[in-house]
Formats: structure tokens, sequence, C-alpha cells
């Protein structure tokens, strides 16, 4: 067996105590870009707490960007094994290596679904990766991806090539705003709604998008007929705090709206293995 290290944490970050250099490296470039060239990555690592008595960590080439919005807090991430990133407030939110399992998940069977879908309202979004699989749909007229953070969407426009084609697509309605309060002054309705969101954290600024009053009053409304709704409903079975307490929660909440609820999942690497749990309900 290797040589134990012992650890010490820096925000999230992780770096070798005896590692002078990585933690100068993490503190210095906290709002700003890192020189490659510059690093040696051997001693650096991110940390994120899974659950009280779960956490996981994974060795860092560097830092590429950190920066505050007027919401979150925002990193981009080097990782040795999983590329670029994305990390919001302390939690994973993308990897390039597996992102694209998740959002495939997310947007292709409620659209396949659909006879005839002709736009789609993307609730969060912010990366771009949601909206970069919609408009693969040829036959959709528009797709809204509507983001309450400025910050966050011009921090992932620059820096995730990936989705910079669909941030560019004639058929992006890109709209800064509450997505609640757009879809409560728009006077159109839609085909499919999706919930690209974070975790369903009570006192979160996503909390009020996963409450029944929110599916009765406003969503259900904005849904064509016969239109679907679907929404990530976070890790299946790695938070003891989430299954089955909040997953039959939110199965409830769907039910009791009269929509017809569906339940789906998906397996990442990135997100610790877990199993990623979605709701689709059809109005």
């Amino acid at each position: 067996m290797g040589e134990a290290v012992e650890f010490f944490h820096l925000n999230g970050f992780l770096s070798s105590k005896f590692d002078r250099h990585d933690e100068v490296l993490i503190n210095s470039n906290v709002n700003g870009n890192i020189n490659h060239e510059d690093i040696d990555g051997s001693g650096s690592w991110y940390e994120e707490t899974i659950d009280d008595d779960l956490k996981w960590s994974f060795a860092l080439n560097g830092v590429l960007h950190k920066g505050v919005s007027e919401y979150q807090e925002i990193a981009l991430l080097d990782t040795k094994r999983f590329g670029k990133v994305l990390v919001i407030d302390g939690k994973m939110q993308s990897a390039e290596v597996d992102e694209f399992i998740y959002h495939e998940c997310l947007i292709h069977p409620a659209l396949l679904s659909h006879p005839k879908p002709k736009n789609v309202f993307i609730m969060g979004g912010g990366e771009g990766s949601a909206a970069r699989e919609a408009l693969k749909h040829k036959l959709l007229d528009k797709v809204v991806m509507c983001d309450i953070d400025q910050e966050v969407v011009d921090f992932c426009r620059r820096h995730l090539t990936v989705n910079q084609k669909a941030f560019a697509h004639n058929k992006l309605n890109l709209v800064i705003n509450d997505a609640k309060a757009e879809l409560d002054k728009s006077c159109e309705k839609f085909d499919i709604i999706v919930g690209d969101l974070a975790d369903p954290v009570e006192g979160g600024p996503c909390y009020q998008l996963y409450t029944k009053s929110f599916y009765e009053k406003t969503l259900k409304p904005k849904l064509n007929h016969g239109g679907i709704f679907v929404t990530q409903v976070q890790a299946c079975w790695t938070s003891r705090h989430f299954y089955p307490q909040r997953g039959l929660h939110l199965y409830i909440q769907h039910h009791q709206t009269g929509l017809q609820v569906r339940c789906g999942l998906c397996s990442t690497h990135t997100f610790f293995c877990r199993y990623m749990g979605m709701g689709h309900g059809l109005g």
C-alpha cells in the first residue's frame, strides 16, 4: 500500500499539507485563469460531501476559473479523469466526460414521446447542454432557456466550448429571469417543459420549482394539451435524506396536480456512480 497522506481543506479543495505550492496555487487564482504550464497538479484535489458520512474527491490538473455571481459561487475545474467539471456552490453540476448521459436522458425521451413537439421551455440549464440536446430535434420551432443567473450563463458560454454552437443557434431564445416569474407572465404554452435545475434543497434558489403549488398553479397551465414536463429529482441512493422520502414526495406532488407521472433513471460515473432520478409528467 502507498504512504498515507494527511489532507486539509480549502473551500472544497484539498491539498497535501506538505505541498505549499498547491495551497498558493489555489488561493492566488480563485478569481482568475491559471497557466497550465505553471501547474504541477499531482497534489491538488477537490472534495465534495455526498452525505453526512460520505465524501468523494478527485485529482486536479488545476482550477481554470472561479468566480462569484449574485446568486452562487462558480468554478470550472480541470480534472485528471473527468475533463472539465462545472461546480456551483460546491456541488458538481456536470463533467465533460459524461454530462451527455444525463442531458440526453433528460431531453430525448420527452421529445420522442411527443407526437409533434414545436416548442420547449427549459427552466435553468444555464450551462447550455439541455438546449444543445433539444436543438438536435429539427422539427422544433423554438427552444426557450430561462436561467436566473446571467453570470453562470456568460461563464458557461465562455468556457464550455462544447455548447457554443447551441448558444449561437437561431432557434434558441435565451431569457435571464426567474423561471416561475417568466412562466407566470408568459401568454405562451409549451409542448415540453424541462426542469434542468439544481437539487431540491429546502431554502435553495430552485426549491419553489419543486413544489405542488408551482406544478399546479404555474407549470400545468403552461403545458399544451398532451404536453410533457420532465425534471431531475436528485440522486436516488447515495443520499439517505433523499430516497425514498423526497422522491416519493415529489411523485405524489406531480400526481396530485393531475399529471400522469412516469419515472426514469440514468447512471453517470461522475455523480459518484449514482442513479439520477427523473420524473415525467404528462398534461
